[in-house]
This record gives structure tokens, sequence and C-alpha cells, in this order.
């Protein structure tokens, strides 16, 4: 399983080019065609994003809960919209995927969404980052997955989540393939390579802080931690004391650069992709891209929060690196750095512990 996105792409690429994966025609009646979005297909400008009708998508209720001082019911008559594009693929066993197709969606983005709910964290007192909040999305139909909070308010673009409300197919200009358009809204997680989170009609955003404990030691000196154990759920399943041979070195360019103190460093950081290791490590099915999340805990108790699927499912090769640090007394041997990231706070020193774990229902 260890190159399962690696193998899921290249068999994504010859299906495609053995012509595998032409499209039903489902032009889905039902949708009417948005007059506010008129396609421009006079081919005398060069958006490839802008030539076919765009449909719009029956929206419900959508309801913010949790950890918030504010929830309630979303107003998207305050909101802006987005556009994303993206091209759409969902598992099909264990190393094969089924392409859905490409599309330019217009919808709001969970940044917006939630951007005036007030965070109330149930742990605020034992930790006060919001780097360990996260957010369950679920529909009518009993679908959920994960994000973190980072995946909304960190990245180094923004705006890349959204629920959609309008739909045009991105249609190839040779073979005119007209991929199957949507019956409802959707959630549209612009990162993912594999689109098993992209579920219909959300109406529910639970916000929750990691409901785990770790102590607290900001005064530990030196702050190394010597090994790192690996989890999965409550099980031991791994330590490492050093960077395993066989993984390759990766160097990945950054200027390193915190929310609260600035910048940091503008130095490259080296390390293996963090992917790589945790795809030897756990099965990666549909159920874990939805509803796996990863904990990075530091020997200090400082921890942050991902989900699984931005880890190892991203389309935008921003990865996350376990870096080792040999000799340093600040945050040695091993530490996190996540090149996805605009901010430096999910960069775990003194890295003790990786835990993957899945969603309780």
């Amino acid at each position: 399983m260890r190159r399962l996105i690696t193998l899921i792409l290249f068999t994504l690429f010859l299906q495609t080019v053995q012509g595998q994966n032409k499209p039903v025609v489902n032009d889905n009646e039902n949708l009417k065609v948005d007059a506010g979005f008129v396609p421009d297909k006079s081919d005398r400008n060069n958006n490839f994003y802008d030539n076919e009708p765009v449909y719009q998508l029956p929206m419900k209720d959508l309801y913010i809960d949790g950890e918030v001082e504010n929830p309630g019911k979303v107003d998207f008559s305050k909101l802006p919209l987005h556009t994303v594009i993206v091209k759409e693929a969902l598992l099909k066993g264990d190393t094969s995927n089924r392409f859905i197709g490409a599309y330019r969606y217009n919808g709001y983005s969970l940044f917006d969404i939630l951007n005036d709910r007030i965070l109330k964290k149930k742990n605020a007192a034992e930790f006060k980052p919001i780097i360990d909040v996260y957010v369950t999305i679920e529909n009518d139909k009993g679908d959920k997955v994960v994000m973190s909070w980072g995946e909304i308010y960190y990245p180094n673009f923004l705006h890349n989540s959204i629920i959609a409300s309008h739909v045009m197919r991105i249609v190839p200009s040779k073979t005119k393939d007209l991929w199957p358009l949507p019956a409802e809204s959707k959630l549209v997680i612009v990162n993912d390579l594999i689109t098993e989170r992209n579920i219909s009609s959300p109406i529910r955003i639970t916000v929750h802080s990691l409901d785990r404990t770790y102590p607290i030691n900001r005064e530990l000196s030196p702050l190394v931690s010597e090994k790192v154990d690996f989890y999965q759920g409550e099980n031991l399943t791994g330590q490492m004391e050093s960077i395993p041979a066989n993984y390759q070195t990766e160097t990945l360019h950054t200027i390193f650069y915190g929310k609260g103190r600035g910048i940091h460093s503008t130095q490259p950081f080296s390390g293996i992709y963090l992917k790589e290791y945790l795809l030897n490590k756990t099965k990666m099915d549909g159920t874990a891209l939805k509803k796996g999340l990863v904990v990075m805990a530091g020997i200090d108790g400082y921890r942050s929060v991902y989900s699984l699927s931005e880890i190892v499912n991203r389309n935008d090769q921003a990865e996350v690196l376990v870096v080792p640090c040999p000799g340093e007394k600040d945050g040695g041997k091993f530490r996190i750095f996540p090149s996805c990231d605009f901010f430096s706070d999910r960069a775990v020193k003194a890295l003790s512990e990786i835990r993957i774990e899945l969603l309780k229902e």
C-alpha cells in the first residue's frame, strides 16, 4: 500500500489514454441553467473555464454547531461566491479508481462560512492554540467527512474548499466528452486527488477540539525526543529512532513564518515525505480518506491535528515532511514541516508521537 496514491494517479492516466473512462452522458434535466452565468463561446479569449452552460445545484439549509459560541443556520445571502476547478475521481477497489469528470464549481467557501463562528474550545484551559481543532461535515444521507481547521484557515491558497451551488462541465475541445452533472449541492475540496470527501448536500458542520490529553511541559530542557511512536488508534504499530534507509530524502524550500511570532527562517527543510511512511502503516480506503485524523504530538505536549487525506491524498505536491534534527537541543530529534501551510504553527518540534485515528460515529 506504500505508493497507493501514486498508483491511483498512474492508473487514472492510463485509463484516460486508453479511453476507458468514457462518460455516461447525464444532463440531469431537472437542473436549471443559471442565466446569471452566460458562457463565452466566442473563442475570443483565453478562459477555458467559462465556455459552457452553468447549472444551479439545489441547496439545503446548513447548520453550524459544536465548539462555537454562536451556533446556528448559515445565511448564504451574506457570503460571496468563489470559483474552483477540479478533476474528480473515486476509489474503485484497493488500487484503482473511477474518473467522474472535470468541472468548474461556484459556491461558498468554508473559510467564509465559518469565519464569524467564534471558537469555544473545550480544552482551551489546557491547550489554547487552535491547531488541534477539526470539523466534521455531514449530509442527510448519513455521509460524514473530516477536515482539519488548518486545512481551512492555514493553507497557502485560501477558499479552496466550498459548498458548491453551481456547476459547469470542463469539456475537452476534441472529444467533447460531457461529464455527468451532479444532482445536488456538494462539498468540494480542491486539493484532494481522490475526491472521496466531496459529499453531496451538506447540512451540518460540527466544530471539535482534539479529545485526547497530552501533559504540557513548557520548561522541558533539552527539548528532545529520541524516538517517534506510531499509533493506529490505541495500538502502537511502530517506532522511528532514525530515518529508514529505504526512504528518499527530499528538500523543500520555504519562508518559515508563524502566525504569532512572524518570520522564523528562510532555510530549506530536508526529510522524508510523511505520506510515504504512513502508506506503509495503514490501509488507505475510502473510509480512511473520509474519516481519518492524524495527531502529531511533541514531547512537551504541543500537538497539531491534520486530516489523513491532506497528508496522503494531495494533488498539489505540497507535502508534509518528517525532518531529522540530530544534535539539536531545542526541538530534536525529529520535527514536522507542513509545506502546505502558510503559517508554521502546525510544525511540531521534538516529535514524539504520530497517531492515526478514525472519526468516531
